[in-house]
């Protein structure tokens, strides 16, 4: 594990390029298994959570070359139903492993997912799905057997648009016979970017990006290549660090769309905000107003920007309340936050009451989840004196060498392993 020190005070000024979307590679990764055959997966991001999905994939028979930025996958060796349980608890989204080595073996054993410790996030929606599509399901001592002689297409209406089970399903369908209709699917541009990765080698997948999707089976599936989408997370991390800094920034490989619930609440916050067709410009505020901010499903506010958002609203002007829907337990940034001087209170839990003040001072802090991590970071790259972050493996699951990023645009970060 390594430690951040971040010395404070530095307005960050420049540009920046955003590389691939983690929340979009990850599903990707889950998915080549489905071919047989190569997939070549450009704009790939180098971080940890891609490095564990290289693991997952050679654990079961895949051949992968990892060039640059290009990742290349031969799945026509995979042989091996079993996904090592070590590398499932690293990440929860390794889960959607299960969906994509079932549809190509017809069995899967798998452990429950670890990852983050966000609060309860059930995997009774994915279990429910692939067991109206046919799947046979043993639960035991913490391990998930899966088998289906022919998995048949079904109409699957989700309690809630759970991106992770939406995208489960999807890869379960795919060679489903028949025709599977998601109803309230998650509608998250990473469902999209999936759509379009999964249709490139032969899928037949409409409707991603709306409530409902839908899957008509296929027989067998073909070589693909494919280029991820920007990391609309990252980039809105990087934006807020400009805003908290009072800096400027333009960001340059982004979709703007993408990343409108995020620049919209830092247009409110006060934050000038110019986009273009591929890029974003933001300068910043002499002084950041207060909101009021509700995380939801996409197109809402996304949480995994919450805590990036928390750490800016509590230099505000005034008071900011902060509503956390998706993660009951996303909120173990706020005491982090605290030792800086940041006066924040709980109200229930996932309600939070940031007074603005004046300043932030450097303090050591503990990352204990990836975003609420990135959002120590930030706090300490406006806050007097030096901030030390620990617990680097979190932060590195999501951003590629993030230290060198900041430093390229004037923060004074160094990282020490």
């Amino acid at each position: 594990m390594g430690v951040y020190h971040i010395t404070g005070g530095k307005k960050l000024c420049g540009q920046l390029k955003v590389g691939g979307g983690k929340n979009a590679i990850l599903p990707i990764l889950a998915s080549v298994v489905l071919n047989g055959s190569e997939s070549v997966i450009h704009n790939c991001p180098n971080i940890a959570d891609t490095l564990i999905s290289i693991e997952m994939l050679q654990s079961i028979g895949c051949k992968v070359k990892y060039e640059g930025d290009t990742l290349i996958v031969d799945s026509s060796t995979a042989d091996n139903w079993n996904v090592p349980a070590h590398l499932v608890r690293e990440m929860r989204s390794s889960f959607i492993f299960l969906g994509g080595v079932l549809s190509r073996f017809g069995k899967c054993n798998i452990s429950y997912p670890g990852g983050c410790a966000l609060g309860a996030r059930s995997i009774d929606l994915h279990i429910m799905a692939l067991r109206k599509l046919g799947a046979t399901i043993i639960e035991e001592h913490g391990f998930i057997y899966c088998s289906a002689e022919k998995l048949i297409g079904t109409r699957i209406y989700l309690g809630k648009p759970s991106v992770g089970a939406t995208e489960n399903i999807m890869l379960s369908a795919v060679f489903a016979e028949g025709e599977t209709i998601i109803d309230n699917a998650a509608r998250e541009p990473e469902i999209q970017d999936l759509e379009k990765f999964l249709n490139g080698m032969g899928a037949k997948i409409a409707g991603a990006g709306t409530s409902r999707i839908r899957i008509k089976g296929v027989e067998k599936l073909h070589r693909v290549e494919h280029t991820v989408m920007p990391d609309r997370i990252v980039a809105g991390t990087f934006l807020t660090a400009a805003a908290i800094t009072g800096g400027n920034l333009r960001l340059t490989h982004i979709n703007p769309e993408h990343l409108y619930p995020i620049t919209s609440k830092l247009s409110e916050a006060g934050c000038a905000i110019r986009m273009e067709r591929d890029s974003a410009y933001l300068e910043a505020p002499t002084k950041i107003r207060s909101i009021e901010l509700i995380t939801n499903p996409h197109p809402g506010f996304p949480t995994d920007m919450q805590p990036q958002f928390t750490a800016l609203l509590s230099l505000s002007d005034g008071v900011s309340i902060i509503k956390e829907t998706v993660f009951e337990s996303r909120n173990r940034h706020i005491a982090e936050l605290k030792r800086m001087g940041a006066d924040i209170s709980l109200t229930d839990g996932s309600t939070f009451i940031a007074k603005g003040i004046r300043k932030l001072k450097g303090a050591p802090v503990d990352a204990m989840d990836l975003r609420g991590g990135v959002a120590l970071i930030l706090a300490g790259l406006v806050a007097e004196g030096t901030t030390t972050v620990y617990n680097s493996n979190y932060i590195e699951r999501g951003y590629e060498k993030i230290e060198d990023s900041l430093n390229a645009i004037g923060a004074s970060v160094v990282f020490e392993k």
